[in-house]
């Protein structure tokens, strides 16, 4: 197949005294996310993501959240790592189209910047990377600003030889 496609979803709650990170950037906020790693709920999505378009599983296979390894660590490293894989298995990132789904913080500021670290983690050009931002109007938990929530898709292709 020279064509692989992936989805990926996370979600996170807000937690005190965590910094808030998506897209591996740092976002000034007055809650960041709970989790395991640092809840970067971005690239979670991507992971998951381009891990499902080759059926390896998620990012939970990979990187449990029972394993002291991954306590805190940046998504980023992670990020980095599924890549590998990825280029491992003979593909590469064609394009990625991701949202963020949050009532708060306003993300569009930092849109930029969340592109142009995950094109940079992933080896790929800026004009590959689709971020965008999105409320629920206040419906449901990002409405209440519960949690964050990110849903992604890429479209890998195998590469020349």
């Amino acid at each position: 197949m020279l064509l692989r496609t992936g989805i990926g979803f996370d979600v996170h709650g807000f937690a005190e005294n965590r910094p808030l990170v998506l897209g591996g950037v740092n976002i000034p906020y007055e809650r960041g996310l709970a989790g395991h790693s640092d809840a970067d709920v971005l690239l979670h999505a991507i992971m998951d993501a381009m891990l499902g378009a080759l059926a390896l599983g998620d990012i939970g296979r990979h990187f449990p959240d029972t394993s002291p390894e991954w306590k805190d660590i940046s998504s980023v490293v992670l990020l980095k790592k599924v890549q590998t894989l990825i280029n491992n298995e003979g593909y590469q990132l064609n394009n990625l189209d991701a949202v963020v789904i949050a009532q708060e913080p306003r993300l569009s500021p930092h849109i930029p910047a969340m592109r142009q670290k995950i094109a940079d983690t992933l080896w790929c050009d800026l004009e590959r990377i689709s971020v965008k931002a999105t409320t629920t109007e206040y419906l449901g938990f990002t409405g209440r600003k519960e949690g964050i929530a990110a849903l992604a898709i890429v479209i890998l292709n195998k590469k020349e030889r």
